[in-house]
C-alpha cells in the first residue's frame, strides 16, 4: 500500500512539475467585436469630384455594417445626426442634390450627387461633419439583418453600447 501511494505521488509531482515550461509567443491579436465610430473632420465638396475618401485604419470584416451619418444641426444643445443617403428635392418635387456614399471593408467615399452642384448653397457644400458607424456583423439578428432603426443615430449609439468619448477623428 505504501508503494502504490508513494507511486501516486510521485506521478502526481511529476504531472504538475511538467506544466511549467517557457511561455510561447503571443498570438496574433484578434478582431474585437465592437462597434466602431469615426467622425470626419470639416468637409468641403468642391468640384469636379464632389467627395472625400477615407481608408479606415482598421479594415472591417466582409459582413460588417457601414451606416453614415451627417451633422444635420443642433437641437437644444444636442447634434441631430441624420443617415445618409439624404436625398433633397426641389419646392416642385424635382431631384435636387443628395449626400451619399458607397463603402468597402476598407474604406468609404462620402459625396454629393446632383445635378448643378456648383450652384448649390454653401451651407449644404461647406463644412459638413461625417459619422461613420461600423457594426459588426454578429450584432445582426438571423438572415443578417438589423432589426433596429438605423435613422435613430442615438438609438444606435445605445443599442451597441457606444462610448462617445472614443469616437475616433478620421482624416
Amino acid at each position: 500500500m505504501k508503494r502504490i501511494t508513494l507511486l501516486f505521488i510521485v506521478v502526481l509531482a511529476t504531472s504538475f512539475l511538467s506544466c511549467e515550461g517557457p511561455e510561447g509567443p503571443q498570438g496574433a491579436t484578434g478582431y474585437s467585436a465592437e462597434a466602431t465610430v469615426y467622425e470626419t473632420l470639416p468637409i468641403n465638396f468642391l468640384a469636379p469630384s464632389f467627395g472625400v475618401f477615407y481608408v479606415f485604419p482598421q479594415a472591417a470584416l466582409p459582413s460588417d455594417h457601414v451606416l453614415v451619418y451627417r451633422l444635420s444641426g443642433v437641437d437644444s444643445g444636442a447634434d441631430v445626426w441624420q443617415l445618409i443617403p439624404q436625398y433633397r428635392y426641389f419646392s416642385d418635387g424635382t431631384f435636387d442634390f443628395a449626400y451619399n456614399f458607397d463603402a468597402t471593408r476598407f474604406d468609404v467615399n462620402i459625396f454629393l450627387e446632383g445635378n448643378d452642384l456648383q450652384t448649390l448653397n454653401d451651407n449644404f457644400r461647406l463644412g459638413q461633419i461625417f459619422r461613420i458607424v461600423i457594426i459588426p456583423g454578429q450584432f445582426a439578428n438571423k438572415g443578417g439583418k438589423i432589426t433596429l432603426d438605423l435613422n435613430d443615430y442615438n438609438a444606435v449609439i445605445k443599442a451597441y453600447n457606444i462610448d462617445e468619448r472614443k469616437i475616433k477623428t478620421i482624416q
